[in-house]
């Protein structure tokens, strides 16, 4: 198993030592919480659809089993607090059409302000370069024409940290949409809420920070490099993570009845302030599969909210959710073949235009396709360079490697499809993203894995891994009416 390393890119341009987290990332528990798992009399959060507008009577069978604690009612949605073993109960109701244990949502871990608007005129990376967003190396040229001008990302993540106004232009940060969600689970009194103010700001997992890099771009001591979408507006909703210790040092995780919350606000969004401004959301995050959940992501494309997630990071054991829905844009991560080629090689290398298949591989994190799943496209997602803080309010750049990297990338295109056409539906995107990817074959590559490493690996990748190919931002954005 490849063991991704979270490093710092400032040591690795100085040429010096670097420290290095050799676990392995895991974003994603895969599997969903069983009727066999739910033996346990420990008080939990407990996730409700019902059939319908709840009634004062079915609210009362439902407080005769435990807690109500708060109302969905953009889906027919509820959190009640209960005991483990009484989930059994909850869902043979008459008029529940769901439930599931409210379970912990995780991602890796992996003061001067920035004087433009924008990063168009930043250098490109190895990764903007690979989805044909931008051209060579040490320029600012863009293969693709469009820069997301118009189009609102929403990043639904761990917001961002309180120096972003040190790596983003404050021109390209939603403040006022800007929104926190807390609560979840059987603690915090259960209630799950989400609150408009400063607190978005306040990260410590630095996760929310490094993906918006990828959509908008970062500023790196004494240059800006650019992102997929460099001049879209990013509406981050953080939500108020805890660290954890299944999720590693640098790891933060949450509820999935706060995921659905942040989703419903982002369909709330668009239907009460945004109107017609497109807008697409980033989900680089997963679980299990949660019946609230994926009644927040329907509510939230039934308003014209575009949706992108990662695949997740299980491998072989498939993907997380929501990414795994048929109806999510879903990303699995890429790499390069000359990946640590030189030391430099992340801003330095060009990848030849047109992408060639043969010069990428999946990597073996990815999470593989399993049957009812749905995997849409690849993109990069092993050592993407980023915005990421070990220590609170000091800037610093890391290597990061995880399909919460390959998202953006799929969601800063769609953001360039949408200020093509801002009428752009959730399908028509997709069927084109897979049109025009790039098709990738399963086989096996000969990479080398590791900074400094000079004897190279095979990776190999089966169908189950690739989706329809590697993501071409360029021809997406020409195949959209």
């Amino acid at each position: 198993m490849r063991r991704l390393a979270v490093l710092s890119v400032a040591g690795l341009l100085a040429l010096g030592a670097c420290a290095e987290d050799t676990t392995e990332p895991n974003d994603i528990k895969p599997a969903s919480p069983s009727l066999a798992d739910a033996t346990s009399s420990a008080p939990v959060g407990i996730n409700v659809v019902l059939k319908s507008r709840p009634t004062q009577a079915q609210l009362a069978r439902l407080n005769a089993i435990g807690l109500v604690k708060s109302l969905l009612p953009e889906i027919n949605g509820l959190t009640m607090e209960a005991r483990a073993n009484q989930l059994r109960d909850v869902r043979n109701l008459p008029f529940v059409k769901g439930a599931a244990i409210d379970q912990e949502v995780n991602i890796p871990p992996p003061t001067d302000l920035v004087q433009v608007e924008d990063f168009t005129g930043g250098f490109s990376t190895w990764n903007q370069d690979a989805v044909d967003a931008t051209l060579q190396p040490l320029s600012s040229a863009r293969d693709v024409t469009r820069t997301g001008e118009g189009v609102y990302v929403g990043v639904l993540d761990t917001g961002l940290l309180s120096t972003w106004p040190q790596y983003f232009p404050e021109e390209r940060i939603a403040e006022e949409y800007a929104a926190t969600v807390v609560g979840g689970g059987a603690a915090d009194r259960g209630r799950v809420v989400v609150l408009r103010g400063e607190q978005w700001a306040n990260d410590v997992c630095a996760h929310g920070t490094h993906v918006t890099s990828t959509i908008l771009g970062f500023r790196f001591p004494g240059a800006n490099f650019q992102g997929t979408a460099p001049e879209a507006t990013v509406i981050p909703v953080r939500f108020k993570a805890r660290h954890s210790a299944n999720t590693r040092p640098f790891g933060c995780s949450w509820f999935s009845s706060m995921s659905a919350a942040g989703l419903i606000y982002y369909g709330v969004l668009k239907r009460d302030e945004l109107g017609s401004a497109p807008l697409v959301v980033n989900n680089s995050w997963g679980g299990g599969n949660d019946p609230l959940v994926e009644a927040a992501v329907n509510f939230a494309l039934a308003q014209g909210v575009l949706l992108v997630a990662s695949a997740g990071n299980g491998g072989e054991a498939g993907m997380g959710y929501p990414g795994a829905y048929p109806q999510v844009i879903s990303a699995a991560a890429s790499g390069w073949i000359r990946e640590w080629a030189t030391p430099t090689w992340w801003f330095g290398l060009d990848v030849p235009e047109p992408t060639a298949a043969a010069d990428f591989y999946i990597t073996d994190f990815s999470s593989r396709e399993l049957a009812g799943q749905d995997l849409d496209v690849a993109a990069p997602g092993s050592w993407v360079v980023g915005p990421f803080q070990l220590q609170r309010g000091q800037t610093s750049w890391f290597f990061l490697g995880g399909t919460s990297m390959s998202a953006p990338h799929v969601t800063g295109t769609v953001a360039l499809m949408l200020e093509e056409n801002p009428s752009l539906t959730q399908a028509q995107a997709e069927a084109i993203l897979e049109s025009t990817a790039i098709p990738l074959a399963a086989g096996c590559r000969s990479v080398i894995l590791v900074p400094g490493g000079t004897t190279p690996e095979e990776i190999c990748f089966g169908a189950d891994a690739t989706g329809s190919g590697l993501l071409d931002a360029d021809a997406a954005v020409a195949a959209t009416p």
